[in-house]
């Protein structure tokens, strides 16, 4: 694989985006946000989403960040089935935690299916560590969630 093959670059979304992070969010998720949902939520003034772009400038992946009452809640990481295995959703993460240190926050938290192993490793390589457990949390297919934390309030990736 090329060097320029995997190329990204992480920006902060707007609502042009709004088209490619509705196809990497419907690639990627069974029960996918609609663009109300994902319209509204851009919106909120406490909400980072930030798109990773191709070399041509196509949202490739996506990932959100909530910032509330200091902490950080890491939302919706995705990556196009295409592209993932090039250190994308690693990208996306440490920009993330970056943007949510430089505004204060010092604990990130997250939910991923208890199967996901690929996420569970990426999550824990940047510090996170499973807390707890929400049992039966995700649907289509149901299964637990585990409750990840970084407290240390930045990645190690």
């Amino acid at each position: 694989m090329r060097e320029e093959d995997t190329f990204v670059r992480v920006t902060r979304m707007t609502m042009e985006d709004l088209p490619g992070a509705l196809r990497v969010e419907s690639a990627c998720f069974r029960d996918a946000w609609s663009e109300a949902v994902y319209h509204a939520t851009l919106l909120l003034p406490y909400v980072r989403y930030l798109a990773a772009r191709s070399p041509e400038g196509e949202i490739v992946g996506t990932i959100g960040l909530r910032l509330i009452a200091g902490e950080g809640e890491i939302t919706n990481v995705a990556v196009l089935p295409a592209w993932r295995g090039r250190g994308i959703a690693g990208q996306l993460l440490r920009e993330a935690l970056r943007i949510g240190t430089e505004e204060g926050t010092e604990a990130f938290t997250l939910e991923v299916r208890a199967s996901n192993r690929p996420a569970i490793a990426l999550y824990e390589h940047a510090g996170f560590r499973t807390e707890g457990v929400r049992r039966g949390f995700y649907e289509n297919p149901a299964e637990d969630a585990l409750i990840m934390w970084n407290r240390a309030g930045s990645a190690r990736t």
